[in-house]
């Protein structure tokens, strides 16, 4: 997490622009689909008492970020291009249900996408709660006034172990999206733009 957050010159860019949106209000999450155990708007230490996660990374946040991995970097607009509205509902019913299903023959790469940014939005407690969104964004403007930034790994401890390794997760992930960026056309800022609301909520 601190490569990413400190040692990238592309990463330190999307975490700049993920405190500038810390105050964009999201959706939230709605109720159980078909009485099914929930996936989607359950909090993270439920799912690892369930034997949800694996790695500190709920399973089927997993299988949608290695399908994008697989198939989607290369897509132009990706998790800018919405999918269709029915067929991300759809997959997240059949997700819920536990159905087996093969997202490379059943779905787009812009409807897993899609899922996977409201799985963000629907989680009950952000990955960044108040008290260590308040300490990064007194280091942000510390950093500004000194003009240089000590080590934040610090703060990020202080995160829930579920919810550091989540984001530990997808940060890689995103940097990997953000490699791409001459493509798939997602910079970091873009990346900030589309995420950072769900991160800190």
């Amino acid at each position: 997490i601190s490569f990413f957050l400190q040692h990238n010159k592309a990463a330190v860019k999307v975490r700049e622009d993920m405190l500038k949106m810390v105050h964009i209000p999201v959706l939230k999450p709605r109720g159980t689909v078909n009485n099914q155990p929930r996936v989607f708007g359950k909090c993270l230490r439920d799912l690892q008492e369930q034997g949800l996660l694996k790695d500190g990374v709920p399973l089927v946040v997993k299988r949608m970020v290695e399908h994008i991995r697989s198939h989607g970097l290369d897509q132009e607009g990706l998790f800018r291009v919405n999918g269709n509205v029915r067929a991300v509902d759809s997959l997240k019913q059949r997700l819920e249900s536990g159905e087996d299903m093969d997202l490379v023959s059943e779905c787009d790469v812009s409807t897993v996408a899609s899922l996977l940014k409201l799985y963000l939005r629907e989680l009950p407690q952000a990955l960044i709660g108040s008290t260590v969104q308040k300490a990064l964004i007194q280091h942000y403007q510390d950093c500004r006034d000194s003009g240089s930034c000590s080590d934040i790994s610090d703060l990020l401890q202080l995160l829930p172990d579920v919810h550091l390794s989540l984001l530990r997760y997808l940060c890689q992930f995103l940097t990997q999206v953000e490699h791409n960026h001459k493509v798939n056309r997602m910079t970091a800022h873009n990346l900030a733009t589309v995420f950072g609301p769900s991160i800190f909520q």
